[in-house]
C-alpha cells in the first residue's frame, strides 16, 4: 500500500488501492487529488483513491427493451460510464425521455422505435450506431417477454411461436447484424438477456417463456465459440426475481411478490438499476476473459431450496 495522502473528490463513486489503479484510472486519480481540498488532513489515515466511472469512454453500444426496467437503467448506466447510445424499444415516448435524460447528464444517445421480431429493425439498429457513431462496440439485446403464460396444452401455436420469435428469434438477428460491425472493428461485446427459469429452476405456466430464454444460452455458447478469436465476446445475463413492469406480471399481488421474494435466498428481489451494473461487466473490459458464459444474477434463487 503506496504512503501518499489520501483523495477525496465529492464526484467519486468508487474507492481502491492506488496501487491497483490502471494508467488510465490513475488519470482519475490525479484528478480527484486536485479537489481534495482540506479534507486530506483530516483523513491522512485512509488510503482509498477516487477512480472516475469511465469504462465504457468512446464505446457506442446498442440496448434493446430500453424504455423501461432493465434495459433503462442500463442505458443511464451505461451513459455515465461514458458511452454513446442507440435505444431502441416499441413505445417511441419513453425512448424521447430517456434521450432527454441522458442528454441533461452530458452523454449522447439517440433511439429507434420498433419491433425486434422485424430483421430490418436489427438493421437498422446497427445502421444508426455506424452513421451516428462511427461504430458499434456493444450490444445489450435485452428485449423480451413473458409471452404465453398457462398450462402448457392451453398455449395455442401462434402464440408459442410468437413468444419464442421476441425472446429467441430476435437474438439471432440482432446478432447476425450486430457482429460484421465488430468484427470489422477487432473487438466487441454482445449480451442476452435470459433468465434462471428453465436453467436452474423452474416455474409453472411459463414453458414458451423458459424454452425461448434456455435457446438464448445455447445461442451464447454457439456465437461465443465462433467469435471468439477474433475479439468478440458473447455472453447472457440471467437476472433473477427484478422488480420491473414485466416482473410485476408475475408479482400481481402481496401474496405472490411475498411467494417470489422467498425463492430467492437473499429473500428479495433486484432492482433494474442491480442487474444493469452485472451488464456493465460483461460490456466492459472488466470481463475481457469472459465469453460463452450464462452469468447468474439472481440473488440466490438458483441455490436456494426452502
Amino acid at each position: 500500500m503506496p504512503t501518499m495522502s489520501p483523495a477525496y473528490c465529492t464526484e467519486a463513486t468508487l474507492f481502491v488501492s492506488r496501487s491497483t489503479l490502471t494508467a488510465d484510472a490513475r488519470v482519475g486519480y490525479d484528478v480527484g487529488r486536485e479537489c481534495d481540498g482540506k479534507k486530506r488532513s483530516a483523513r491522512r489515515r485512509s488510503r482509498r483513491y477516487v477512480v472516475r466511472m469511465t469504462s465504457l469512454k468512446d464505446r457506442v453500444a446498442i440496448v434493446t427493451g430500453a424504455s423501461s426496467g432493465i434495459g433503462r437503467a442500463a442505458a443511464l448506466l451505461f451513459a455515465q460510464e461514458g458511452a454513446r447510445l442507440v435505444v431502441a424499444a416499441r413505445r417511441r415516448s419513453l425512448l424521447d425521455e430517456l434521450v432527454e435524460e441522458i442528454a441533461r447528464a452530458g452523454g449522447a444517445a439517440v433511439a429507434l422505435a420498433g419491433d425486434v421480431r422485424d430483421e430490418s429493425f436489427a438493421a437498422a439498429l446497427v445502421e444508426m450506431a455506424l452513421g451516428r457513431f462511427g461504430a458499434l462496440d456493444v450490444a445489450f439485446n435485452n428485449a423480451g417477454s413473458l409471452g404465453a403464460m398457462g398450462a402448457t396444452p392451453e398455449i395455442a401455436r401462434a402464440d408459442w411461436d410468437d413468444t419464442l420469435a421476441v425472446n429467441l428469434t430476435s437474438a439471432f438477428l440482432a446478432a447476425k447484424h450486430q457482429l460484421p460491425a465488430m468484427l470489422k472493428r477487432g473487438r466487441g461485446s454482445i449480451i442476452f438477456t435470459s433468465t434462471f427459469v428453465g436453467h436452474t429452476a423452474a416455474l409453472p405456466q411459463l414453458a414458451a417463456y423458459a424454452a425461448s430464454k434456455s435457446g438464448l444460452i445455447g445461442l451464447t455458447q454457439a456465437l461465443a465459440v465462433e467469435v471468439a478469436e477474433r475479439g468478440v465476446r458473447v455472453n447472457a445475463l440471467l437476472p433473477g426475481g427484478t422488480d420491473t413492469p414485466m416482473g410485476r406480471v408475475v408479482a400481481n399481488t402481496p401474496e405472490a411478490l411475498a411467494y417470489v421474494r422467498g425463492l430467492h435466498a437473499m429473500k428479495r428481489i433486484a432492482s433494474p438499476e442491480e442487474i444493469a451494473r452485472s451488464a456493465l461487466y460483461l460490456a466492459s473490459d472488466a470481463s475481457s476473459f469472459t465469453t460463452g458464459t450464462a452469468l447468474l444474477v439472481d440473488g440466490g434463487v438458483s441455490i436456494h431450496r426452502a
